[in-house]
């Protein structure tokens, strides 16, 4: 699939079959986070995928309505940045490529919120997180549980676009 086309493809999902996701497929879903654009190329990222069903639940208990539905999920993968200036901004570029990458692999996927989220600390002691890192994301992935999943629609890019002024 061409980037255009898996951006464009690309779309959130909150229900997730329970066939599992091969560990190579994560690893590639990782290996494209690695190459996101980064400040001063710090890559302060690591990345924590859970795939146990028990932690998968826990974390879905732990982020409450944001993201009850990580426990039914295949994978959850955490984005965590060392404290640098540009953290947030590094760690949601590598997760917007394993969201586009998730899509090219014909994967479902879900961005649940993390950095300034009243259940970082808990996640953090969950995955054992050493001090000094931030949680940036939790990304919710699997197959999905319909055939079609179109996403929500979109605003026309004429009424987004300004030439040259707002």
């Amino acid at each position: 699939m061409q980037a255009q086309e898996c951006i464009k493809k690309r779309c959130s999902s909150r229900a997730f079959s329970s066939k599992t996701i091969a560990p190579a497929l994560i690893e590639k879903l990782i290996d494209c986070a690695r190459f996101a654009p980064t400040a001063r190329n710090v890559q302060p990222w690591e990345f924590v995928a859970v795939t146990e069903r028990k932690t998968l639940q826990d974390l879905g208990t732990l982020t409450q309505d944001n993201g009850r539905f990580i426990g039914e999920s295949s994978c959850c993968i955490a984005v965590l940045c060392r404290d640098t200036k540009y953290y947030l901004e590094d760690g949601c570029a590598a997760t917007e490529n394993i969201l586009i990458a998730a899509a090219d692999l014909g994967l479902a996927s879900c961005w649940v919120a993390g950095d300034k989220k009243p259940y970082c600390a808990k996640v953090r002691e969950l995955l054992k997180v050493p001090e000094g890192f931030h949680l940036v994301s939790l990304i919710a992935l699997g197959y999905s549980e319909s055939q079609s999943a179109a996403g929500p629609s979109k605003r026309p890019l004429k009424e987004i676009l300004h030439w040259e002024k707002f």
